[in-house]
């Protein structure tokens, strides 16, 4: 069954919900569209006051559905396609309200880099972070890597990338990717009382603490991002991506020259 992305608006909170829990929330060109779409609508609703982006099912989401890559059917170059992701995702920082991240089970990839640049996370108890790009022969371009140098330092963004490893909801909370962890069936309460504090506060001091905060961190993330476009376009046509490509139709270990 095809995934979808919901967006409900209840009073001075909206929600945001992944909603493809038999893939574990992975996103597909379709459910990118409709979280791009529901972004915008959102700009056309200023009585918004706070946004809370959740998954349905067991997890946040998983990161991209590979069985759905290669399925776009408008016609794309690469660097248009990253470009429409880029732009889309930083529709984030154009809401007058904070986007609040529930995130439990798997939060992946490019979903873990999209949580990254909203303003909150909250983590479920269990909730596993990781990633794996590099094991799928491209690097995380979603801005992933600038906000994590930023909260964790060099060490940690180079293992996390470098090796692929899985972080747990402590370790997260300990590098302040999170802010808090709490019992897995107190998610959508936690997320929830924390948006109807933020909407009790003055809508002046919310945004304008916002703005603080953005002019502190986003000028490195958009740098990075234009860097991620163009090293990614690269990836995609080098010659270590048609090894992959090569050893495994053919069956075999690749072979690796770094060009």
């Amino acid at each position: 069954m095809a995934g979808e992305v919901r967006l409900e608006i209840d009073g001075a909170i909206a929600t945001i919900t992944n909603d493809h829990d038999d893939r574990h929330n992975a996103f597909d060109d379709a459910m990118d569209a409709q979280l791009f779409d529901a972004l915008a609508e959102l700009r056309d609703h200023p009585e918004v006051r706070a946004v809370i982006w959740r998954g349905e099912g067991r997890s946040f989401s998983s990161g991209r559905d590979v069985g759905s890559i290669g399925t776009l059917r408008v016609e794309m170059s690469h660097h248009e396609l990253m470009r429409r992701g880029h732009r889309g995702i930083q529709q984030v920082w154009d809401l007058d309200a904070p986007v609040i991240v529930a995130c439990k089970g798997w939060v992946m990839g490019g979903s873990f880099q999209r949580a990254l640049l909203c303003d909150l996370r909250v983590a479920a108890e269990g909730t596993r972070f990781r990633l794996p790009e590099l094991t799928h022969g491209v690097i995380p371009d979603t801005g992933g890597m600038s906000v994590l140098f930023q909260m964790c330092g060099h060490g940690v963004v180079s293992d996390l990338v470098l090796t692929g490893r899985v972080m747990d909801a402590e370790e997260a909370l300990h590098h302040g990717i999170v802010s808090r962890v709490v019992p897995a069936d107190r998610l959508d309460d936690v997320v929830r009382e924390m948006a109807e504090q933020i909407v009790a506060t003055p809508a002046v001091s919310v945004k304008l603490a916002r703005l603080v905060v953005s002019h502190l961190s986003r000028p490195q993330i958009r740098a990075s991002m234009d860097d991620e476009m163009i090293y990614q376009t690269f990836v995609s046509r080098s010659d270590d991506a048609a090894e992959r490509r090569a050893a495994q139709s053919e069956d075999r270990p690749p072979h690796y020259t770094g060009s």
